[in-house]
């Protein structure tokens, strides 16, 4: 971190060192969390960071301000009132102060009115518990035990009056692994927003904690954890049961004499899943992905995603979606057919059996080495979920490739014409 500008250090003494309700000075990698401006921040990575501490100061920088109000969150109400956690953390800070308690609401208020609140999300749906309300600040902690529907909905109640000056912020912290760790990932680590930043801290960051006896009971642990835990590794996770990474040669680009398929695994909605669409070719009994779309838009956007795909690919790829059970499935393909794809090889497939099921086909042409991934900028997101299926947060992409592999190896190929391929996107 370089050293602070005037104007920095006067905006950390004003929120964080002269505030009365911070009883410890931030470290040095609290300090950047804490002077961030970007909306949406994320801390920490390694255990000892000082996650907790950063949290709880974010949430406590605005209580001077009338109109000022914080969302602390946990993922289950339990994890919210451990000893140590944020909430007794709270506590024992706000506890001798003049702040006020409200035990139903879960709910301190200062003198100004403002007021900091702790919640959970355990389930889905306890997301709509806080619809009418209205937060500036909006903390995560352990941000990897939520989904990102989760997430992204909390967003919706971030607001503030024309005449608030308070910044409205996302500021979340946790440990790599948990069922969020792959959009948690991409989202922080991994792609490039002028909104967003991860600021790591790990234990050497934090010279509260006394570090020996920390590390040697991380010692303990198994590799993978260990690695998450001591050294913030968001490259190392748990593996699921179906595909492991040494399984797959990645080549420049696949034979150009080959069978091939689009599949297309289409989303509910914007939030939550994606929409894949898998290029699988068949050559020799050997398999090869050489593409992956992967959206979350409108449905319209998904359609001219799918189109735009179409006629890359060409007329003489086929096009094959996964229709879901019902009226609405049958009603989407007929769409599909008539206004999207009018003209192309084009059909819905009603899958039967779960998701693993579907996927053990893949996995056992995986293990065997027959399924090849043609190097693309895809690559490295398609294998981390294929590492966790069944276990991840997502796994449209496997669906996907599931889908598209299974349609090849169909008794009935003659509607799959060998042609000729020019040059392969990968």
């Amino acid at each position: 971190m370089p050293p602070l500008t005037p104007r920095q250090k006067a905006y950390l003494s004003t929120t964080i060192l002269s505030n009365k309700y911070i009883p410890y000075r931030p470290t040095r990698k609290q300090a950047e969390y804490l002077l961030a401006e970007e909306k949406e921040v994320f801390y920490g990575g390694a255990a000892g960071g000082g996650k907790s501490v950063a949290l709880l100061m974010s949430g406590l920088q605005y209580v001077a301000h009338p109109e000022y109000s914080a969302l602390l969150l946990r993922r289950t109400y339990p994890d919210l009132s451990l000893p140590g956690a944020l909430m007794d953390m709270a506590k024992q800070w706000l506890g001798p102060t003049d702040a006020k308690w409200n035990e139903q609401s879960k709910t301190w208020t200062f003198p100004s009115g403002a007021t900091l609140t702790f919640g959970f999300l355990e389930s889905e749906a306890d997301k709509y518990r806080y619809q009418s309300a209205e937060f500036q600040l909006i903390d995560f902690d352990e941000l990897t035990q939520f989904t990102e529907s989760q997430y992204l909905y909390l967003f919706s109640r971030l607001r503030r009056t024309e005449d608030n000056p308070v910044p409205l912020r996302v500021r979340s912290a946790s440990n790599p692994g948990n069922i969020g760790h792959l959009w948690v990932k991409e989202r922080f680590i991994e792609a490039k927003n002028k909104d967003r930043r991860f600021i790591p801290a790990t234990l050497e960051d934090n010279p509260y904690l006394e570090q020996t006896s920390y590390i040697s009971n991380l010692s303990n642990l198994d590799v993978v954890t260990r690695a998450q835990l001591l050294k913030g590794d968001w490259d190392i996770q748990l593996s699921g049961n179906f595909f492991k990474r040494p399984w797959f040669e990645i080549i420049s680009e696949r034979p150009r004499h080959i069978k091939s398929v689009r599949y297309w695994d289409l989303a509910a909605s914007k939030e939550g899943d994606y929409t894949v669409g898998a290029l699988l070719g068949e050559s020799n009994g050997v398999y090869y992905l050489s593409d992956i779309q992967r959206i979350r838009e409108t449905p319209g956007q998904v359609e001219a995603l799918v189109r735009q795909v179409a006629e890359i690919d060409g007329i003489e790829t086929p096009i094959i979606m996964e229709q879901e059970p019902g009226s609405s499935g049958i009603n989407t393909i007929d769409h599909y057919a008539r206004d999207v794809l009018k003209g192309f090889n084009f059909k819905g497939d009603r899958v039967t059996g779960d998701k693993t099921t579907r996927a053990g086909p893949l996995s056992s042409a995986s293990e065997a080495g027959n399924v090849k991934l043609v190097k693309g900028i895809w690559n490295n997101a398609w294998l981390d979920e294929a590492m966790l299926f069944p276990e991840g947060e997502h796994d449209d992409q496997i669906d996907a490739t599931s889908g598209a592999l299974n349609q090849l190896t169909k008794s009935d190929s003659s509607r799959f014409r060998v042609i000729h391929v020019g040059k392969v996107r990968g």
